[in-house]
């Protein structure tokens, strides 16, 4: 889902033409402090860009699968928030981007994932098969389009809930049937959070801001825990 190795291309074109441009300019310029101080603007504007905002602020995601749908479409390139949780504690119902743990991927992988956050630290989870999900026993309202699972959670026959830990999140995707998400491999490690979807800025059809919170209405849970760790704390991308 990292736009990585697109970006390092587009990047090193753009040097490339930047670099043509001011050749250009600087042989044909009558003084040459002007040509010296657009290339000040440009370095400064590449140490911002590099070096500040997309390590630490803001971040360009691709979404490559149906597993948020119809919130985010395959396609979809959205900018994810990677400053928010620095300051605020992330809310049930914010769509988040995050290191996927091992046991959710093939031996060696390493990918990030986009998810709804679920169920939040001291919160009781429990998914019935074709109703829906239910959170601390109030049943989760979905918007319109979200498809019920094809799966009780957790698997049990005596209608069990399952408790998130401290230190953990319990997070799904939208289309709960094509989505490998903490029903099939547990709970994520609050740690490995890198920020909350903010923006679809491609395609030009879909601009839009991300839609989040859909249990507004359900009584919060009381926080009993807290995190192991915050984003700082997550790799850089």
């Amino acid at each position: 889902m990292n736009l990585d190795q697109p970006w390092k291309i587009a990047t090193l074109i753009g040097l490339l033409a930047f670099l043509r441009i001011v050749w250009g300019l600087w042989r044909s310029a009558p003084s040459r402090r002007f040509m010296l101080e657009l290339l000040d603007s440009g370095l400064i504007a590449f140490i911002l860009v590099f070096l500040l905002i997309r390590p630490f602020v803001v971040q360009a995601f691709y979404i490559p699968s149906e597993s948020m749908v119809p919130t985010l479409m395959p396609g979809d390139r959205i900018l994810v928030n990677k400053f928010v949780y620095r300051l605020n504690e992330p809310n049930r119902g914010d769509i988040i981007v995050f290191e996927a743990p091992p046991q959710a991927l093939k031996v060696g992988e390493r990918k990030d994932f986009v998810k709804r956050l679920i169920g939040l630290p001291g919160d009781t989870i429990r998914i019935r098969r074709d109703d829906g999900v239910y959170i601390n026993g109030s049943r989760l309202q979905e918007s319109r389009g979200v498809p019920p699972p094809d799966y009780d959670w957790p698997e049990d026959t005596l209608g069990q809930s399952g408790r998130v830990p401290e230190g953990r999140y319990f997070v799904l995707g939208d289309f709960r049937t094509r989505s490998n998400d903490s029903h099939k491999w547990g709970m994520l490690e609050t740690g490995r959070v890198v920020g909350k979807a903010m923006v679809i800025f491609w395609p030009p059809g879909r601009i839009s801001l991300v839609g989040d919170n859909r249990d507004v209405g359900l009584p919060e849970a009381p926080r009993v825990a807290t995190r192991e760790g915050t984003p700082a704390e997550a790799a850089a991308r």
